[in-house]
């Protein structure tokens, strides 16, 4: 009997939770069998819930009130207040909304890897995804660092080599491979410090005619990201540190990736 093939639909449905029932036993069956993919969709399923972690108490928040005195008109009555006030909830709402795809997509709406900014945004979301992980943060040790450049490095078509950062006290504790957008697979290399701090270094395949870049900067509440586009690959070291010493720590990243 030929099996029916699963689409990439039916997998982001199962993650968001909206797969029809009846198609439920065909898609158990294919993770079965396919257990990368099952790793997929458990990854999606983690970021669905970080992002409702991070945006969902926007719905609670009231509409600040110098909006409400910046749209009101001088002579508000009871009808224009209804509708003033169902037009400010679906603004929350698309603002909620709007933040995940922010996270998730670029600007354009394309790919992971179609804008620098995205890449620091996939980048961001794998460290909060990984980094709390007490017993499984990677899935390669540094105990066969070896292996796992040799690994992702044959899985992203590039040679890569996890920059030596203990001098700046972090140590390399391992890898992993990522489920890429629409690229290719993405490699994450996690190093951690003496009290227990993680820092990540996400290295995703970039486009053919992706414009190289210098450091970029964003923060998103504790989370600093340093980010670039170099030759054929993009890199985003992010961890919960000032600026200026995640900073000290990209420019070391760099400078050791330029050699190789």
């Amino acid at each position: 009997m030929k099996t029916q093939a699963i689409s990439e639909a039916q997998l982001h449905a199962l993650a968001d939770g909206v797969l029809p029932e009846e198609q439920r036993a065909a898609i158990d069956a294919h993770l079965r069998a396919h257990p990368e993919d099952a790793a997929r969709v458990d990854a999606w399923r983690e970021q669905n819930r970080q992002l409702r972690a991070l945006f969902d108490p926007v719905l609670e928040e009231s509409v600040p009130q110098p909006l409400w005195r910046a749209t009101a008109p001088p002579a508000a009555n009871g009808a224009w207040y209804r509708h003033a006030m169902q037009a400010a909830a679906a603004v929350v709402l698309v603002i909620a909304g709007g933040a995940g795809g922010w996270l998730l997509r670029g600007s354009d709406g394309g790919s992971a890897s179609a804008s620098p900014i995205s890449l620091a945004r996939s980048a961001a979301i794998a460290h909060a995804v990984y980094t709390p992980e007490v017993r499984h943060p990677v899935e390669v040790g540094a105990e066969q660092e070896a292996h796992l450049v040799q690994w992702l490095s044959k899985r992203l078509g590039s040679k890569l080599q996890p920059p030596l950062l203990s001098p700046l006290g972090y140590q390399l504790i391992g890898g992993r491979l990522l489920p890429g957008d629409g690229d290719g697979p993405v490699a994450l290399f996690m190093y951690e410090d003496g009290a227990g701090k993680r820092l990540t270094l996400y290295v995703a395949k970039e486009r053919a005619g992706q414009q190289e870049t210098a450091f970029r900067y964003t923060q998103e509440k504790e989370l600093s990201v340093f980010y670039w586009i170099d030759g054929q690959l993009g890199y985003a070291l992010s961890a919960s540190l000032p600026k200026k010493e995640l900073g000290t720590i990209a420019n070391a990243v760099y400078a050791q990736l330029e050699v190789h």
